[in-house]
């Protein structure tokens, strides 16, 4: 095929250099302001008479894209969404010819699908395997499908106001999701900085040559739309284009697309840009009202998260160069009247569209009133997104990692520091290999107990090669005696594939190891300890070295680490179960950890009562009881304000189905079953409840 794609130009110096899709900043003044630049007279020549035989995507304008082909392993048929006539706004409104360009037909139902198509096709072209990207919602779920298309691991870092919906979305995808308590600005910085100390590849969102270059393809096709719609073919531009705006990247896209198109000679005008803003973070209307050419940062205080850009940098720019040039507008609409538009274009129109676009169409409602669009001007909005909500109900509880930024007295500086030293910890991974639940169950409280790692568990050999290619841990932890796949087959599987040969593999395990089992495990372990026979703490300790990190001083007392003449009153236990054995055996363990004063009771309204009068630290429950129901029990604890906070260990012989776990908050952190448990165990269970 025909390369048409000629050379990069810096946006800010003017420097140009040769094609390249992934250039990152320009080589002279270091601006990551690109723009990709073609061979236009030759297309020119080919989009003449419009494109009526090409496949129905955005690929379909292959000639002025920097990728000609698409990946078929990736790609989702994105782009060629429908545009679709407002008839029942053009009624209200007297007005004719109103349009959506409806992006929730992509397929993670928004505009930002024609972004990662193209950007993750250029990753998987460069080799690149795992990414990084910062985002307000809509492209975390479209980088994360696609992501998972690819094989490339994606770190999502969306602050702490995008919809939990959003994060389930990405997580779903098998995105790692961060949330980031802090603006969208001091999350692409913590991104940013992120991507740098793990050396992975940061992805700038539309800014890069993919993301910019794809945000085009809505320009040709509506376009090439409007002039099927108007003259059966061609091309043809409307008289504005609207569109909700956070960096700004998504409208600088189209405006390129019809710039373009003007160049060839295949429009006669360039449409009017509306650029329309939510008024709690609106600082490319205050600057366009001031008539700026520089916009001043804000601090959004908008709920409409996904347009909550405060800093739209240079793309501020360049939009208010390109609205001066036609004519066009930047206004600001508030949330309420978002939320009346939300309402609106749902009951009149029939669509259900995200607050985002919702914005947009408050927009028009406001462009259309006070006579800004001109009687018989042709209007076409961008129905950015759908209000698609994600599954909430497939997913484990650790799909989400948070990061507080301080912004305390140490600086903002010291604050990041610290918070990504705390998000290095947490993103660590671990696997915990062994067909005893209650052995990989100790293995990782003994973990989370001493550090905030993340650790998953896998039954047998063939389910750890599994969550291993997933979620591609730091360390693994492994049994050698198991159905399936036993850990030496797993052991030479690990070190036979070179993506997994490095990962340190720590032995666990109560068998009996001869001569060349010890052979074997001294060529592809880093260690080997005896299940029963280690101390916990050295355990820990070499896990935590064994990463690279520093294992910690003392995080947590124990009996024996409490100063001699430390005077600390133990903490208070209830235990409320009818076998006098069982209680008997609790009472041993939680008295000889030294840390606790116990009562005891055998039902569950004597157990009450002393619940109410000592406001016990920990309260140890069993769920068969002579006078009540234990989860009767438990939800009376959990109703009262007062009793609410009480941490409760559920000690029965009973097996929860899953529906009750999930009513009354039981997991497998509080849950303790009587025929399985030992000191260790139950200890283990406490210390990382306390915790």
């Amino acid at each position: 095929m025909i390369a048409y794609f000629t050379h990069v130009v810096c946006l800010e110096c003017g420097h140009e250099f040769a094609a390249d899709i992934m250039a990152a900043a320009c080589p002279r003044c270091h601006s990551g302001w690109l723009d990709a630049r073609y061979d236009y007279a030759a297309v020119a020549d080919v989009w003449r008479d419009g494109l009526p035989a090409r496949d129905g995507s955005l690929w379909r304008y292959h000639e002025l894209l920097p990728i000609r082909i698409p990946d078929p392993e990736i790609s989702l048929h994105e782009g060629y969404t429908p545009l679709i006539r407002l008839y029942q706004y053009e009624r209200i409104y007297n007005h004719p010819h109103l349009y959506i360009k409806d992006e929730r037909q992509g397929p993670t139902s928004s505009f930002k699908d024609r972004q990662a198509a193209m950007a993750v096709t250029a990753m998987k072209q460069a080799g690149i395997t795992e990414c990084v990207l910062a985002s307000t919602g809509n492209a975390a779920a479209a980088y994360a499908a696609y992501c998972a298309r690819a094989g490339i691991k994606l770190w999502l870092f969306l602050t702490s106001l995008v919809p939990q919906e959003k994060m389930r979305e990405a997580a779903l995808y098998g995105a790692e999701v961060v949330r980031v308590s802090g603006t969208y600005d001091e999350t692409k910085h913590v991104a940013a900085e992120f991507a740098k100390r793990r050396g992975i590849h940061l992805d700038r969102g539309a800014k890069a040559i993919p993301g910019k270059e794809s945000m085009k393809t809505l320009g040709f096709e509506i376009a090439e739309q409007l002039g099927l719609a108007f003259d059966g073919r061609g091309w043809r531009t409307p008289d504005w284009y609207i569109q909700a705006v956070s960096g700004g990247i998504g409208p600088l896209g189209v405006w390129k697309a019809f710039q373009e198109l003007y160049a060839m000679g295949l429009i006669d005008h360039l449409p009017k840009l509306g650029v329309v803003q939510a008024s709690g973070c609106a600082p490319m209307v205050t600057a366009f009202q001031a008539h700026q050419a520089k916009a001043t940062p804000v601090v959004p205080k908008t709920l409409i998260t996904v347009l909550a850009t405060g800093d739209p940098g240079f793309s501020y720019d360049l939009l208010y160069a390109a609205v001066q040039q036609t004519g066009g507008t930047m206004l600001a609409v508030d949330d309420g009247d978002t939320f009346a538009a939300m309402r609106h274009i749902a009951s009149k129109a029939g669509l259900s569209v995200e607050p985002a676009t919702a914005v947009a169409f408050a927009g028009l409602e406001k462009m259309l009133t006070n006579g800004t669009i001109q009687p018989g001007e042709t209007v076409v909005v961008n129905c950015s997104g759908h209000t698609f909500p994600a599954e909430s109900h497939v997913l484990g509880d650790q799909y989400l990692l948070n990061l507080d930024v301080a912004d305390d007295t140490t600086g903002k500086i010291e604050g990041l520091s610290a918070a990504l030293g705390q998000l290095d910890e947490q993103v660590t991974t671990i696997v915990v290999v062994d067909d005893n639940p209650n052995d990989r169950r100790l293995i990782r409280r003994l973990l989370r107990a001493y550090k905030n790692y993340r650790v998953f568990e896998a039954k047998d050999g063939a389910d750890a090669l599994r969550l291993i290619h997933e979620q591609k841990p730091d360390l693994i932890v492994t049994d050698l005696t198991m159905p399936e796949m036993d850990g030496f087959s797993l052991l030479e599987h690990l070190k036979a594939n070179p993506v997994t040969a490095s990962i340190p593999v720590v032995v666990v395990s109560a068998k009996s190891i001869n001569t060349e089992d010890r052979d074997i495990l001294n060529q592809f372990s880093d260690s080997v300890w005896t299940k029963g026979n280690y101390e916990t703490r050295e355990l820990v300790d070499h896990i935590v070295t064994a990463l690279g990190d520093t294992p910690l001083e003392i995080t947590r007392r124990r009996p024996n680490e409490i100063p001699v003449d430390a005077k600390i009153a133990p903490r208070t236990a209830v235990i409320i179960d009818d076998v006098e054995a069982d209680r008997r055996l609790v009472r041993r363990y939680l008295i000889s950890s030294g840390e606790f004063s116990v009562s005891e009771a055998d039902c569950g309204r004597d157990g009450l009562k002393l619940i109410y009068e000592q406001m016990p630290d920990l309260v140890v429950l069993d769920l068969t009881l002579p006078d009540m129901d234990g989860l009767s029990l438990l939800q009376t604890l959990q109703r009262e304000e007062s009793l609410k906070h009480i941490p409760v260990i559920i000690y029965s012989s009973r097996i929860l189905r899953e529906e009750e776990c999930r009513q009354f908050g039981v997991t497998v952190d509080n849950f303790i079953e009587k025929s399985t448990v030992n000191r260790e165990i139950f200890m283990e269970s406490i210390h990382e409840l306390l915790v």
